[in-house]
């Protein structure tokens, strides 16, 4: 019996580029969205379970989910009991793919894949580009299952394969085993029940063999996140152990309960006339719906549970919703709407401070994993969504007739969020100099790493200070400050000329930490300056 391995590999492929390829569409069409619908909507465990299904359902990605999730609570917007209900509601959110491939819209493929790509080529806005990348997935994710499928078919011929599909319906634990192995490799659950579906469909797999992959596929999925965690902050360890925990258990109390629930599904095809691929599709969502029913009680129990097993302090939360900003305030009292303003710079003040001490720690650690990196770009996003949000609501208050005081106010906190944006801007593209080098497999020399660090504390100390004269205009620690700003500049000029030495005695080896230490210390300036230009604008007409 020849197997056709060209098509099940170039199928497969396609399947799981498919998927990636409408999730990354998707992600980007919704935009900052994704991350502002998390943050607003998971105050109750409950919303943050319905959140968490619908962003998985929307980036066809409970990893990705997860991944958000963990930057959020890293970076103190967000407690483990909302990251929790977040998780829980990611394992109902990754159903969708194998309900969609249920109902067998596959023969529709390449009229998607002719859309999206019409869309693409021809598409001259963003968002238009975005919903054909969506499209054209869409239509790759089922053509390929479409080519797997149809090579898959001989395998129920293959003595070899009947004697492990019948091992493995006699003794599901093989098939929970193999599925988790598999699920990990893949890092994608949506694949391998995606691939049970057509081994099933095509007769090559009995139903408890496939429902026991089913559930070694929540499983396998938690294994990312648990690689994510390893030497990563605390809050990744806690996210991925809630993970663990909650799919280890379901899924014991699913082989457990193995015998009888083959029955129910067997039952309810019977009723509904269901298809051999809706049946995989059935018994994986109300394995993971009624899962997470059962467990959702016990969030806060599982919650401390893992706080016990993995012990530390988590950062405080932070409240940056300014979402419920009042829209009449402006029009009523617009010198306390100033004041409110006032608040929520502050507020964004420490998350930028908190991403710049994110890219030093990113500088420091080599062994910096993706999770980082992403944390560092979702918190930016962050800020982003805080500066239009800031802005918006000033330009509310200036249609309305201010005092001179009050317009005063109104455009210093203009040019404050102003510069803490672009500081935000500067961190992430010193993120991205260092990540050029991680990926050269190269390093800085130790001396242009101390160099740095040293410029670093010099930057917190800076930008506290202008904090301070925003909030207290003191004259005093503004003459502080500008005596703190010429002695970053003798830092930068210092350190770049040390830096020319190094590399003239052989000591700097690499091309592209080289070439890019310079641009560093020139971010690392610019920052400063904008901690200056902070203080200036309260200063502006002081004479």
């Amino acid at each position: 019996m020849n197997i056709s391995w060209d098509a099940i590999l170039g199928g497969f492929g396609l399947f799981i580029f498919g998927i990636k390829f409408m999730g990354d569409g998707l992600k980007s069409l919704a935009g900052d969205k994704l991350r502002e619908y998390i943050d607003k909507y998971t105050t109750k465990p409950f919303l943050a379970v319905m959140i968490g299904a619908v962003i998985t359902v929307v980036i066809q990605s409970s990893s990705a989910t997860t991944a958000i999730t963990i930057g959020l609570v890293r970076a103190g917007l967000m407690k483990l009991e909302q990251a929790a209900g977040i998780v829980m509601g990611a394992n109902i959110g990754t159903t969708i793919t194998a309900f969609i491939i249920g109902l067998k819209v596959e023969r529709f493929a390449l009229f998607f894949v002719f859309a999206g790509a019409l869309i693409l080529c021809f598409g001259n806005k963003k968002k238009l580009h975005y919903l054909g990348q969506v499209i054209l997935g869409f239509g790759f994710l089922f053509y390929g299952l479409k080519i797997m499928g149809d090579a898959l078919k001989v395998l129920k011929d293959i003595p070899e394969f009947i004697s492990f599909t019948q091992l493995a319906g006699e003794q599901p634990i093989l098939a929970l085993l193999a599925s988790t192995i598999m699920t990990g490799i893949l890092q994608s659950s949506s694949a391998v029940i995606g691939v049970v579906q057509k081994i099933y469909e095509a007769g090559g797999m009995p139903l408890m063999a496939a429902i026991a992959f089913v559930f070694g596929s929540n499983i396998g999925t938690t294994i990312t996140g648990i690689f994510a965690a390893i030497g990563g902050s605390l809050a990744a360890k806690r996210t991925a152990g809630v993970h663990t925990l909650f799919n280890v258990i379901g899924t014991i109390i699913g082989m457990i309960l193995l015998v009888p629930y083959v029955h129910v599904v067997i039952y309810l095809t019977g009723i509904f006339n269901l298809s051999p691929m809706m049946q995989i599709a059935v018994a994986h969502i109300i394995f993971n719906v009624v899962t997470t029913i059962i467990f959702f009680p016990f969030l806060k129990q599982m919650c401390a549970l893992i706080r016990k097993i993995i012990p530390g302090n988590e950062p405080e939360k932070m409240d940056v919703n300014i979402d419920g900003l009042s829209d009449v305030l402006p029009h009523t009292l617009p010198s306390t709407a100033l004041n409110v303003v006032k608040e929520i710079i502050s507020k964004m003040s420490k998350v930028v401070e908190r991403n710049v001490k994110d890219s030093q720690n990113y500088l420091n650690n080599p062994k910096a994993s993706g999770e980082e990196l992403e944390n560092i770009h979702q918190a930016e996003s962050l800020i982003n969504s805080m500066d239009r949000k800031i802005v918006d609501y000033l330009l509310l208050i200036s249609k309305e007739e201010l005092t001179e005081s009050d317009f005063k106010e109104y455009n210093l906190n203009l040019q404050v969020v102003k510069n803490l944006e672009r500081i935000g801007d500067l961190t992430v593209n010193l993120v991205e100099f260092y990540e050029m080098v991680k990926d050269d497999r190269s390093n800085f020399t130790k001396e242009a790493v101390t160099e740095l660090n040293s410029m670093y504390e010099l930057f917190y100390h800076m930008l506290n200070s202008a904090k301070d004269i925003y909030v207290e205009k003191d004259y005093a620690r503004y003459e502080a400050l500008l005596e703190d700003e010429n002695y970053m500049d003798l830092l930068e000029y210092e350190s770049r000329q040390r830096h020319f030495e190094r590399m003239r005695d052989g000591k700097c080896s690499s091309m592209v930490s080289g070439s890019v230490y310079c641009d560093i210390l020139s971010n690392m300036e610019r920052m400063a300056d904008h901690c200056c230009n902070i203080a200036k604008a309260v200063f502006v007409d002081k004479k």
